[in-house]
């Protein structure tokens, strides 16, 4: 599996499995969510206790976004080592990434500091927070590029 960031010696560092969906609308620009801190982040998150990664990315949705969110074709798993200012904790957070589509609006608004915003795929590159998340958006296009894909 491919790691990214650099795990340091004498640090202790918190699992954190997650689930992230990579969603493109019609003009193939992707869904990203941009904290009120100024980060971007793929739709998704961490599992809870007993969840499946179709349930994780569902109930991501529907708080992140206000979406309800189909569950497509998996890309691939990556971890990465990082620390996070907001939790002062050491994390190696390991992402399963997918493909997926919005189906309809949820009831209630998505978490007030969550903003959904729909970012061309260079920039979004260039924009995401984690570099696991970034080697997921470039393995999507490469993927598309060859005809791998069922669509994006």
């Amino acid at each position: 599996m491919i790691i990214f960031g650099k795990k340091e010696a004498d640090i202790s560092y918190k699992w954190r499995p997650g689930v992230y969906g990579l969603i493109f609308n019609e003009r193939k620009q992707i869904a990203l969510i941009r904290t009120d801190d100024g980060k971007y982040f793929l739709p998704g998150g961490g599992l809870e206790d007993g969840e499946t990664h179709e349930e994780c990315l569902v109930r991501e949705g529907i708080e992140e976004t206000a979406m309800i969110l189909t569950v497509g074709e998996w890309i691939g798993k990556a971890k990465q080592y990082f620390y996070s200012k907001n939790d002062q904790q050491h994390y190696l957070s390991e992402g399963d990434f997918y493909l997926a589509k919005i189906a309809g609006q949820a009831d209630g608004p998505a978490e007030l500091d969550h903003h959904l915003e729909w970012i061309e795929l260079d920039e979004a590159i260039e924009k995401l927070f984690h570099e696991h998340q970034r080697w997921s958006v470039r393995k999507v296009l490469k993927l598309a590029k060859s005809h791998h894909l069922h669509s994006i």
